[in-house]
């Protein structure tokens, strides 16, 4: 029988290097977090070979006396709970953990000055070996080298990948953890490149963060981003989110912290999904940078040895906090959609043709595209008197009287009117339909483009939940009932649900083996609406949902396919008041700048994005 015993203190270190310090990223998420405890401003963070052959990071903390650099390459020592409550961690790592179970794994070598002390001192601990602490040279501050990362435990350098990926590893987790301090300066360099380069933000604690999550997630997110900031029962979440329709098909543009500590929590995750649910397609998913903070002892962080997963006291709290003040915040911004709507529309149309093709602008070609307007440069400097005297060439002629009937069809405002200031609305004033589904508005500097189905699907969806929350979705009972055959599995399913599809105004029963009829549809859908389509899309809605949840629990992914059913279809003509009126309610509307699929309603070009389109600019 093999008997039991104690493992030596270098092996020991190594398992659990295995798992705190899986590659040359966990170790600089470990040192980052100690400069930031040490209280640092300035963090510097060097690469080589993507941190296998050094990765050294420096701080201008507090630094450590030379007793105390010995006991922090101990294992179980630490400067982090003072009181020895393990339910207390008001801190994001502990430096006797860490820094032991690396330098059980490569060469580390600590220095370090207090801002009273003389002269730094330094260790050295190479595969779990420490040498002694000897005076060294070095400012205040501390500074961590560790060399051949992993060459006492050759197997798992297999396992890394290129240097490359392993750098935009480490600038990952800089980036994350910058984002949750943007008081603190940080840098990384690798091979000569500096991937990060963040100054440290001025201001309040709003504008400094809202600085910080531009630098790293860009300035489409920054213009895009909505502000989040609320507070019940001691737990106070703010944080950045972004509009519906600034997205994208991964859930990689999500970052979540629990007290300043980079976090994956799937609760926080799900909470995200469900307060996006109104606004978003299924592979779609939110841009967003959350900041929870609450009292240490109601959520454990030693859930994971790497902690980047926790565990809350009062889940049913922090859920509820994240979709009310995500909901609240996205209702606030109103009609709003993405600056990228804009931008992305002028992009596929600007012209772009070969790299090897010259184009020649010439005077007596008015069609010929201006070569500045291929390469998005600005132009060329122009006389003024050339300038005006190529618009006048170019400009398209008034058509003579004659010509009249044959102008492109469009249902647009009397000629009189067509010169009149439009009204202030931030919509503007709608001018022509275009192919029975888009709307043409003006506004005081640009126009509109409206998709007339998306638009009031939205409202559609909008005034149902209203009504469910009120007094009851109005009925419309049908002359002639509507006899829908389904599955007979689809039919049984949507039979049980038939009370609580009533409250949302649906009235409808089972009608035999494999067949429903419906009696009452809610009002606001039409005589036009499309029963038959309705009921099976529900059927296969309820199918997806699953027999365990409770229909009202998802009552938006219903009312989501009643609005679409209920709302205008694209085809169908509309008169100047029609228009105006689907404008003046996507003003008044809370999320009218996206369809219930996370689609935008509509797109502003402003008037100098045209005439830069045009060559004007």
């Amino acid at each position: 029988m093999p008997t039991i015993r104690r493992l030596p203190d270098n092996l020991v270190n190594q398992i659990a290097a295995g798992e705190v310090v899986e590659r040359p990223a966990a170790a600089v998420k470990e040192l980052v977090e100690n400069a930031l405890d040490a209280g640092a401003r300035r963090i510097d963070v060097t690469l080589r070979d993507g941190g296998k052959a050094l990765l050294s990071v420096t701080d201008d903390g507090c630094g450590m006396e030379p007793e105390q650099l010995a006991l922090a390459v101990e294992r179980h020592a630490t400067s982090k709970l003072p009181d020895g409550d393990l339910t207390d961690i008001r801190t994001l790592g502990f430096r006797g953990e860490a820094l032991p179970s690396i330098g059980a794994v490569s060469r580390l070598t600590i220095t370090s000055r207090t801002p009273a002390a003389d002269h730094a001192s330094a260790i050295l601990v190479e595969g779990g070996n420490v040498h002694p602490v000897g005076p060294a040279p070095g400012g205040p501050g501390t500074r961590v080298e560790v060399r051949d990362l992993f060459f006492a435990t050759p197997a798992r350098l297999k396992f890394l990948k290129t240097s490359r990926s392993e750098s935009q590893h480490a600038v990952d987790v800089v980036e994350r953890l910058a984002m949750a301090h943007p008081h603190v300066a940080f840098t990384v360099t690798d091979e000569g490149r500096t991937p990060v380069r963040l100054t440290a933000s001025s201001g309040d604690e709003e504008a400094a963060r809202l600085g910080r999550l531009g630098a790293v997630l860009g300035r489409e997110f920054q213009e895009n981003a909505i502000p989040v900031n609320a507070e019940r029962a001691g737990v106070r979440l703010v944080g950045h989110i972004g509009l519906p329709t600034f997205n994208k098909p991964t859930a990689a543009g999500q970052y979540l912290f629990v007290n300043g500590r980079p976090v994956k929590d799937r609760l926080m995750v799900g909470a995200v999904r469900g307060a996006y649910a109104d606004f978003l397609a299924r592979d779609r998913h939110p841009v967003l940078a959350l900041f929870l903070s609450l009292d240490p002892h109601d959520v454990d962080v030693n859930v994971h040895p790497a902690k980047t997963e926790v565990r809350f006291r009062d889940q049913a709290l922090i859920r509820g906090l994240i979709v009310g003040a995500l909901k609240h915040a996205l209702a606030a911004a109103g009609h709003r959609a993405s600056t990228t709507v804009a931008a992305d529309t002028l992009a596929s149309l600007t012209p772009r043709v070969a790299p090897q093709t010259s184009l020649l602008w010439e005077p007596h070609r008015p069609s010929t595209i201006p070569p500045y307007a291929q390469t998005h440069h600005a132009p060329p400097p122009v006389n003024r008197e050339m300038a005006e005297a190529a618009w006048r060439f170019q400009a398209p002629q008034s058509l003579p009287a004659s010509a009249a009937d044959f102008a492109p069809a469009a249902r647009a405002e009397p000629p009189d009117s067509q010169g009149a200031t439009p009204p202030p609305f931030p919509l503007g004033a709608a001018r022509a339909q275009l192919h029975a589904t888009y709307i043409v508005a003006q506004t005081e500097n640009g126009i509109v483009i409206v998709d007339q189905h998306a638009a009031h699907e939205r409202l559609v969806y909008e005034r149902m939940k209203k009504e469910m929350l009120g007094d009851g979705v109005k009925r419309q009972i049908l002359l002639i009932p509507e006899v829908v055959e389904l599955d007979p599995a689809d039919a049984e399913r949507v039979g049980e649900r038939a009370d609580e599809l009533a409250d949302m105004g649906l009235v409808l029963e089972s009608f035999g083996s494999g067949a429903i009829v419906v009696r009452e549809v809610p009002s606001m859908l039409g005589v036009r609406a499309n029963v038959r389509g309705l009921i099976k899309d529900i059927a296969d809605e309820l199918a997806e949902m699953g027999d365990a949840h409770a229909l009202k629990e998802r009552l938006d992914a219903i009312c989501s396919r009643m609005a679409c059913h209920g709302s205008v279809r694209a085809g169908r003509p509309m008169n100047v008041d029609e228009m105006n009126a689907l404008l003046r309610q996507m003003e008044a509307t809370p999320h009218s700048g996206q369809c219930n699929h996370g689609r935008p309603t509509y797109v502003e070009l402003k008037l100098g994005d045209i005439e830069r389109l045009f060559g004007r600019r």
